[in-house]
């Protein structure tokens, strides 16, 4: 392996990230290993004295060690003419660019505070800081980082980094990427294998482009916890519904139950905020707040529902606020008789302009967005404590309206409920709620926060405080200094005389409002919206707080929707929406949502019908705050080691309550909104569980999956097998799933749903075994299964031969009860090809199986099961799987080279993915994915023209994806052994492609005795509650077999009999020592009779099934070490030649069938 030359340091403004590598300009960086050489060039001779010898300012070679607290630098030389001359295994550390440039950096005692980051851990505000200040250099493991005496010795392992825990292209720093196992435990001749991802940790392109351009970007705003969650949280809750129905719900329900009222939704919203708490601090949040919460923690279907309605709920909430802030205009114009039209169409004039401003300052960027904000929050704090300061101040003039200041008298007279015009507390509930949401505006712009683990936790709980304690004051206040009805009229005082017949509070103070009693009067808390206007200080300056509160939550509103659809749309978990995705300038803005978010809004604003859509919005954020609490149940449940936040005060059964909570306040605010909800959410999820989108966000759903399928393996482990509960559990011997069609197809075809599949794959050869591409192919092919709906396992294993991978899968395939009972061999067509000591090998493997207790079954077809031969030549692997990371395994032909030849046993047809079969999916059949092999035309490799033979056996590989139509199933069950026999062909029967197949039973008898077999055999089947169409009783079986077939037996295994008779007894036992398989005379004769039975039988089935779908057979069974293997062959030969598919099945003697219930 030669060395690398030495290149020029990297310039200071370039860092080298992992993109850098992968673009194809990416300017000037350190220079690396080309692909084909290795990452670590290590000379092991010149490794001391390198570190010793070379410390001066311009070596080529440098680092960073941490060591005892303090950074030292050695030096290894690199000498770039050397590469020629060094000896194969001789590695050398080169091409590490000194990242300061600076002859003084490389000085061993000068710290080094600008290579600090690049190989030592990172400091946690480096997470956050890594662009800031001095240039940091995150260099490539791979390419530039070497470990000089970390641990007093030099070394590539690498100390514990930050930078290398992050995904890739992260935004708050570079990836990254530690030395491979392989390349710290590999011989040192050996090349590194290819880079990889640990499960789970890859991003979606769309991910990747989004954090690639939040980490280019430069100059980002960035909020804090005040400004970014705080301020818009408390801006959103306190609504117009602060100033202008907290007072008639105190009227409603009265001071005890308002506080209560109270007291309920902001325990609902509480819940909800530790919830969301708890998942933002569980790793690091990106934007799209709510959205991005639930479907990283509950999977893309959840997520994607819930994402969806929640950004259409804030768009149409933007028309909402926005109408609210129009009303209040209008109702000025209206008193001050300035009316442009109507009031209706003042309305929607106001609500365009005011939609078009709040756009204007959205487009203008989140750092204006955010001082307006703070704007409108003055002015509304203004207005509560104007409020709470004229409420201490008692004019003449106000008690009229009702206003007689604090006084204990009015506050006991309003401390119970006085419902009126059909009111209840559930419906004074129902319109109180909606003015505690908007708990999720600060987690909504989680993208845009510079710290959102700390900032949505801290802000949002704390604006839930504040905001519930001023609801409360509000409450208190109002139902202690106003009394329920007011005329407004100061004529109707009551005289001392006539106090006695004065009932009320205002009595006390001269008034007498019960003429309100009777008639309607326009002032007092149940009348007057505008009451704390009158009641405060200032009463414009309510006003103001009104407008305040509208627009502030219209504007959060119109910022959260395209924030939350960007984010929606980059994940690509609806196809159509991608268009959204791209944002523009420095903090990424979704310009393209902010237009769609006006539009929705202008058209409900124009409609100005918002009494209907508004319980809908509430449902809409009500569903989602429901599944951020589900969320946090579902990931405790889950007991993923993965679940760990870092906020703790959260519960989970305490979080199930709220989701509870959350979906009673849904049915209690409106339930025909709320099953609207659950429908459209249902109706969601459902369109992108069937989409499957291509993501994997590690959610609680698959580690509760795993929990679940866990604790059931285990459970079901305690459990004593039943005979009813039996499965054929099969492990077959496929090779590569996609070597053996046919067999795969009929295995799949009574396991699917039933029981357990596993396809073996026994890998052998002479070279070293590549463990790596084990697992690579064990994924890739595991992927392939599921591609086209088969649902087995793919188990392979490396082995000296066959016969030992059987073994070993026999023993080890499996979990707990899952294991397989039922060993599925292809017949070996070409036994008489090769050598025979593969046929010694097969028959082994069923003696095996035998001897573990298992079943066996062989198939037949008369064309062969193997088609990875069909091309003739060693060009199948996919060049459209190279290129899409081996995400799509169907394969074409391509002119790539077999690089796994030699990995596979040389005789085995079972080769490997470049000698498998072209696959593609079959839609004919009922829309389903089948493993159908046909040669894919590609434009760059011409295809071969098949023979007749190859074109038959491509035929019959397909032959078990059709529909089977009205035919028959045969089954002989000739010989007792438990029941699968039968068992297998029942469950064949019952499904789709297989039921308008009659099941014909075949058994043998006795020429008298004909009718009295059929009749118990009959009664059998019955019991068993097996359905047959018709049951034969063979009573000719031991006939003597056709002259001309006893002969072609004979001819058959001429070849491998060992004639000891004419030769000397040792050469003969010498002979069969060395070829076992041989057919001695004595075992011949001995057997004669069973000889002639297969014969017999063959004859029986050409004449009784030669028109069959299916024959299923009891197999013949050998004495192990009495019957040669050549002879056995002979026998599974001659039994089923020439015949429809046949399947010879032999369980292990167990019953497997019962007529107990």
């Amino acid at each position: 392996m030669s060395a690398l030359s030495s290149a020029p340091s990297a310039p200071s403004e370039n860092t080298a990230t992992e993109e850098d590598f992968l673009t194809p300009d990416a300017g000037q960086r350190p220079p690396g290993p080309t692909p084909s050489q290795s990452r670590f060039q290590v000379d092991l001779v010149a490794e001391a004295a390198g570190a010793t010898d070379d410390k001066s300012p311009n070596s080529d070679a440098s680092s960073t060690v941490p060591s005892g607290g303090k950074s030292s630098q050695e030096c290894a030389a690199a000498d770039p003419g050397a590469g020629g001359e060094e000896a194969k295994g001789r590695f050398r550390v080169v091409n590490f660019a000194d990242p300061s440039a600076a002859g003084s950096a490389a000085s061993p005692e000068a710290p080094t505070e600008g290579l600090q980051n690049g190989d030592t851990v990172m400091s946690e505000t480096s997470l956050h800081s890594s662009t800031g200040g001095q240039h940091h250099y995150h260099y490539d493991t791979h390419t530039n980082t070497y470990y000089l005496r970390t641990f007093g010795h030099n070394t590539i392992d690498a100390v514990p980094n930050i930078d290398f825990y992050r995904q890739t292209a992260a935004p708050l720093g570079e990836k990254l990427i530690r030395p491979t196992l392989s390349e710290l435990h590999d011989e040192l001749d050996k090349e590194p294998f290819e880079d990889g991802f640990a499960n789970g940790e890859e991003l979606t392109p769309a991910e990747e482009a989004a954090a690639k351009e939040a980490a280019e970007s430069k100059g980002v705003v960035k909020f804090g916890w005040i400004k970014g969650v705080l301020v818009r949280c408390m801006l959103n809750i306190w609504g117009v519904m602060l100033f202008i129905r907290m007072t008639w719900i105190v009227g409603q329900a009265g001071i005890a139950l308002s506080c209560l009222i109270v007291i309920m939704a902001t325990i609902v919203t509480t819940i909800t905020g530790l919830s969301t708490s708890a998942i933002a601090t569980n790793g690091f949040v990106r934007g799209g707040g709510a959205y991005y919460l639930i479907s990283r923690s509950l999977g893309p279907e959840f997520g994607g529902s819930i994402g969806l309605i929640f950004a259409f709920a804030n768009a149409v909430a933007v028309a909402m606020y926005v109408v609210g802030f129009a009303e209040t205009v209008v109702q000025l114009l209206t008193g001050a008789d300035a009316l442009m039209t109507d009031e209706t169409n003042d309305i929607r004039i106001i609500g365009t302009i005011t939609v078009i401003v709040l756009l204007g300052i959205s487009v203008a960027g989140m750092e204006w967005e955010a001082k307006a904000q703070i704007f409108l929050l003055i002015v509304l704090i203004t207005a509560i404590i104007n409020y709470f300061i004229g409420s201490f101040i008692t004019i003449k003039s106000k008690e009229a309206m009702g206003f007689f200041g604090y006084d204990g008298s009015i506050m006991w007279e309003n401390m119970g409920p006085d419902f009126r015009k059909e009111e209840t507390f559930f419906s004074v509930f129902a319109i109180f709620f909606p003015a505690a949401t908007g708990i999720l505006a600060g987690a909504n712009i989680s993208g845009d926060l510079a710290d959102p683990q700390l900032a949505i936790p801290r802000g949002t709980l704390l604006a839930i405080l504040v905001t519930g304690i001023v609801y409360l004051g509000v409450a208190i206040s109002t139902g202690s200094c106003i009394v329920r009805d007011a005329t407004g009229s100061g004529n109707d005082t009551v005289s001392s005389q006539f106090m006695s017949n004065c009932t009320g509070a205002s009595c006390k103070f001269g008034y007498d409002f019960s003429f309100c009693s009777e008639n309607k009067c326009p002032y007092g808390l149940h009348n007057d919206f505008q009451v704390m206007s009158m009641v405060s200080g200032f009463g414009p300056i309510i006003t103001a707080g009104i407008f305040s509160a509208t627009l502030s939550s219209a504007l959060a509103s119109l910022v959260s929707a395209p924030k939350v659809f960007q984010a929606l749309c980059k994940d690509n978990i609806y196809p159509g929406l991608s268009l959204f995705a791209k944002g523009y300038g420095k903090n990424n803005e979704p310009l393209r949502g902010y237009i769609l978010t006006f539009f929705i809004a202008l058209a409900f604003i124009l409609i100005a019908e918002l009494n209907t859509i508004a319980p809908i919005i509430s449902n809409f954020f009500l569903a989602s705050y429901a599944l951020i609490n589900f969320s946090v149940f579902h990931a405790s449940l889950a007991n993923s080691p993965g679940w760990r936040p870092s906020f703790k005060y959260y519960n989970m059964w305490v979080s199930l309550a709220g989701a509870v909570l959350c979906c009673v306040v849904m049915f209690v605010i409106n339930w025909w909104a709320a099953l609207l909800t659950n429908v459209i959410v249902m109706g969601l999820y459902i369109y992108v569980s069937y989409k499957k989108p291509d993501v994997n966000w590690g959610s609680s759903t698959q580690a509760l999956t795993y929990h679940q399928a866990l604790t059931h393996t285990l459970h079901l482990s305690g459990v004593e097998d039943h005979i009813k509960n039996f499965r054929p559990q099969c492990l077959v011997m496929t090779g590569y799933p996609n070597s053996r069609p046919a067999l795969l197809d009929l295995v799949h075809s009574f396991t699917k749903n039933v029981g357990l599949m596993i396809c073996g794959h026994i890998r052998t050869g002479y070279r070293r075994p590549n463990f790596k591409d084990l697992a690579t192919d064990q994924s890739r092919y595991q992927r392939w299964l599921l591609r086209n709906e088969t649902k087995a396992f793919y188990t392979p294993v490396f082995a000296e031969d066959m016969r030992h991978g059987t073994q070993y899968l026999l023993q080890a395939a499996g979990l707990g009860r899952l294991k397989p009972n039922t060993l599925v061999l292809g017949f070996k067509n070409d036994w008489r090809d090769g050598d025979m000591m593969n046929v010694e090998t097969y028959i082994s493997m069923i003696h095996d199986a035998f001897d573990f207790q298992f079943g066996a079954v062989i198939l037949r077809l008369k064309e062969g099961l193997d088609v990875s031969h069909i091309q003739g030549q060693d060009d199948l692997l996919s060049s459209q799987e190279k290129s899409s990371g081996m995400k799509d395994v169907i394969v074409s032909i391509d002119t790539s080279k077999d690089s796994d030849a030699e990995s596979s046993k040389p005789s085995s047809k079972a080769t490997s993915l470049q000698n498998s079969p072209a696959i593609q999916k079959d839609d004919d059949d009922d829309g389903k994915a089948t493993t159908q092999p046909l040669l894919k035309k590609d434009k760059r490799s011409p295809t071969m023209p098949l023979n007749v033979s190859d074109q038959r056996l491509l035929e019959a590989s397909q032959q078990f994806q059709k529909k089977q139509g009205k035919g028959t199933v045969d089954v002989w069950w000739l010989f007792d052994d438990g029941g699968l026999t039968l068992l297998i062909p029942y469950l064949l029967t019952n499904k789709k492609r297989w039921k308008d197949c009659k099941i014909r039973v075949f058994i043998g008898g006795k020429i008298n005795r004909i009718d009295h077999d059929r009749r118990a055999m009959a009664t059998l089947l019955s019991k068993f509650r097996i359905d047959f169409s018709d049951i034969t009783v063979l009573g000719d079986i031991n006939t003597k077999p056709k002259k001309e077939n006893l002969l072609a037996f004979e001819e058959l295994i001429e070849p491998y009999r060992l004639k000891e008779d004419d030769m000397e007894q040792d050469a003969a036992e010498r002979l069969k020592n060395s070829e076992p398989w041989r057919i001695t005379d004595n075992e011949l004769e001995l057997y004669r009779a069973k000889t002639n039975r297969q014969i017999r039988l063959n004859e029986l089935l050409k004449e009784h099934s030669s028109t069959a779908n299916l024959i299923v057979m009891s197999l013949p069974l050998a004495r192990k070490g009495a019957v040669s293997s050549a002879l056995y062959m002979a026998w599974l030969e001659v039994l089923s030649k020439d015949l429809p598919p046949i399947l010879l099945v032999r369980g292990n003697h167990q019953s497997v069938l019962t007529f107990y219930s």
